[in-house]
């Protein structure tokens, strides 16, 4: 039926037609419901249905576990902070509603602004919009103001990906910078103890607990106050909406890596540079946070998100199989050398991750004249052999 529908309408939005000034507009809804009729008619190319639409609906649904442990964990720190009795249910709850307009904010502003940019262009409209939409509630605090989450997006859309061409020609990934827009801009509401905790942003609220973040009490010192292994592999802890369990992350991994939307060696590369560089400190630690077991900066803050979700953005990473594993091997190198070297900054996914998008490029670049290096000289080699 709603094919029919389309059909019958689709001759107005057509080039020309009475609303052909919305043709960019409507074919994005046609192609987001059914996979497109038309294929290439010249050059290699790959014809099957998963277009980019279907790649991003798959990371959206592996953002899911993510977004559905984030709306409970919201509601059972403020029960916990609060000392207020609620069901699992009713936590969860809370946590939606908290979470939902900050989603509806970046959706609507987002979205607004890509498809006004197809309109002015005549272009089709970018797909890549519908996941970043839902990557940047995922890496906010539950406490950010709504204002604060449309003035981000239209920066990270604008700034960081339209000026640039769109999908697919953005240097930077647009959700990391939505938040460090937010970091370096508006400080004290993506840092502290009051924005981890729905309901401690009220200056009349009382704290019963803390709502500092793993990474804060370290940073602090209070390496001794921090959660079991347990409670920071599980999320149950203060911290940005998404990226509190591990846990949820791994499953959305897993999701990733068995469609093959992602690359499994950035991932994995991320974890080896993390303990490496873990490992050396402990071995030369002068203090506290030096000498602390590597594998609570896996668990830790944003790094297992930032390296399944953020990392492996097709569009800012390294593409070569060699630059994809140095790209991620000093993502997590970098942040633990930020978070520990840095008392300003505790949480170092986010820099490590922009600054190794500035060098993927260049990453790819070395590493395409290594592989073309290597192969003028086996094949002097086998020409030098056959000679003989």
């Amino acid at each position: 039926m709603l094919r029919k529908i389309i059909d019958k309408i689709k001759p107005s939005f057509e080039r020309g037609a009475r609303f052909g000034f919305l043709h960019s507009t409507f074919e994005a809804f046609e192609s987001f419901a059914f996979v497109p009729n038309k294929t290439t008619q010249s050059g290699a190319h790959i014809r099957d249905c998963n277009d980019l639409k279907r790649v991003m609906t798959v990371v959206i649904i592996a953002l899911m576990p993510a977004l559905f442990f984030g709306c409970w964990n919201i509601g059972y720190q403020h029960a916990h902070t609060f000392g207020v009795e609620m069901t699992f249910g009713a936590m969860w709850l809370y946590g939606f509603l908290r979470v939902l307009p900050v989603i509806i904010v970046s959706y609507a502003v987002g979205l607004g602004i890509e498809f006004t940019a197809a309109q002015l262009r005549g272009h089709e409209v970018n797909e890549g919009f519908l996941v970043t939409g839902m990557l940047i509630p995922l890496v906010m605090p539950v406490g950010v103001p709504l204002w604060m989450v449309g003035l981000a997006t239209a920066f990270a859309v604008i700034i960081g990906k339209e000026i640039f061409g769109g999908t697919g020609m953005n240097i930077f990934n647009p959700a990391l910078l939505a938040r460090a827009f937010i970091f370096f801009s508006y400080p004290s509401q993506i840092s502290g103890d009051r924005v981890w905790v729905a309901g401690l942003q009220s200056p009349s609220a009382v704290d019963v607990t803390t709502g500092a973040t793993p990474l804060a009490e370290v940073a602090t010192g209070g390496i001794d106050r921090l959660p079991s292994v347990a409670d920071l592999f599980f999320g149950f802890i203060p911290g940005s909406i998404g990226e509190t369990s591990t846990l949820a992350v791994l499953i959305g991994a897993v999701i990733l890596i068995y469609t093959g939307v992602a690359s499994w060696k950035i991932m994995f590369s991320c974890v080896v540079g993390l303990i490496a560089t873990g490992v050396l400190l402990n071995l030369v630690a002068v203090n506290p946070y030096m000498a602390m077991p590597p594998y609570y900066h896996l668990l830790m803050g944003g790094f297992a998100f930032g390296a399944v979700f953020m990392a492996t953005d097709p569009v800012t990473a390294a593409q070569t199989e060699v630059g994809k594993w140095l790209y991620g091997f000093l993502i997590g190198a970098l942040t633990v050398l930020i978070r520990v070297f840095n008392e300003g900054y505790p949480e170092g996914m986010m820099l490590a991750i922009l600054l190794m998008n500035a060098f993927a490029p260049l990453i790819d670049h070395y590493a395409v004249a290594l592989h073309i290096r290597r192969r003028l000289q086996r094949s002097a080699v086998l020409h030098k052999n056959e000679l003989l």
